[in-house]
């Protein structure tokens, strides 16, 4: 198995909410900016898009907010494939806080958001899901590993009760 480098980011200042920590829009952004990374590292990079007008689209997304992240904070993103088909892209980041920029997640550090991930590759110029090229879903199979313990986990259902 080989393991994508650690995204990083830093918490800056206008990412935080009226709550004293880091909005939620943000986790979505720094997410985002992870899956470019991924992207860059299976061939679906800038030089990709450009030249085949291909690219992938996420089409579906589930966020857990596990724990608060401060202002200035340190942030590295593990990026785990899942699974690959000819056309999707199955895929988890796991946002953890480090010590400095640079730093690795501890051994036994919990992570405080994960997302989980479903991506299709489009061409932009068809207007439909495209398959990958072999280079890129061979790269992607390569990159597949077990799922972590909370994949495929669904939003809870909440029943609505009376006030009393």
């Amino acid at each position: 198995m080989t393991k994508l480098p650690l995204f990083r980011s830093t918490v800056r200042p206008e990412w935080i909410d009226y709550n004293g920590h880091m909005s939620e829009a943000y986790y979505s952004l720094v997410f985002g900016h992870a899956t470019d990374a991924l992207m860059a590292e299976t061939g679906l990079g800038p030089a990709y898009r450009e030249s085949t007008r291909c690219s992938l689209y996420t089409v579906e997304s589930h966020i857990r907010f596990l724990q608060d992240v401060p202002e200035a904070a340190h942030l590295a993103i593990r990026t785990r494939v899942l699974g690959v088909a000819a056309r999707k892209a199955h895929f988890t980041h796991e946002m953890y806080v480090v010590s400095a920029l640079g730093a690795e997640p501890p051994a036994d550090a919990l992570p405080v958001a994960t997302t989980e991930l479903l991506a299709v590759h489009v061409d932009q110029q068809a207007g439909r899901a495209a398959a990958f090229p072999d280079t890129v879903r061979h790269r992607f199979t390569e990159l597949t590993e077990p799922p972590p313990a909370w994949a495929g986990r669904s939003i809870a259902t909440v029943v609505t009760t009376s006030s009393r």
